[in-house]
């Protein structure tokens, strides 16, 4: 009766730990770029050399802020650590000067169109209840 007793338990105990979820990983800096060139070479056609350039911007830029992620506990909600924030707007502001020199004006255009459609929503935003997390990217 007690390795009955024992065999459920464990079996039970089996069960609530396999069930717990666990958050997403991050996707991968190669991950992101596979994503971002896809988007950008399909709303700017680009040219090889565009697209190279580009990447190497982007993958600079996901390295830069992942470190800077790494380095820096999140921000508590609102609002976010002015430095972080001001870190951060840095190397989105250094990464577009660097795409801007690699594109034409209308090129360059659709670029950033194209780069609004890469950011995750914000909370609270049309697609969110106030309070409400992002939905997870697919």
């Amino acid at each position: 009766m007690r390795n009955i007793f024992l065999s459920s338990s464990f079996i039970l105990f089996a069960i609530i730990v396999r069930t717990q979820p666990t958050p997403p990983k991050p996707p991968t800096v190669e991950e992101r770029l596979k994503r971002t060139s896809e988007l950008i070479q399909k709303e700017v056609q680009l040219t090889t050399a565009q697209q190279s350039a580009i990447e190497q911007a982007y993958k600079s830029f996901f390295t830069a802020a992942d470190k800077l992620r790494k380095d820096n506990p999140p921000p508590p909600p609102p609002p976010p650590d002015p430095k972080v924030k001001e870190a951060m707007d840095k190397l989105v502001k250094e990464r577009d000067e660097s795409i801007k020199k690699i594109l034409t004006e209308d090129q360059y255009k659709k670029y950033k169109e194209a780069a609004k459609k890469l950011q995750p929503p914000k909370p609270g935003g049309p697609d969110n209840r106030p309070g409400q997390p992002p939905p997870p990217q697919q």
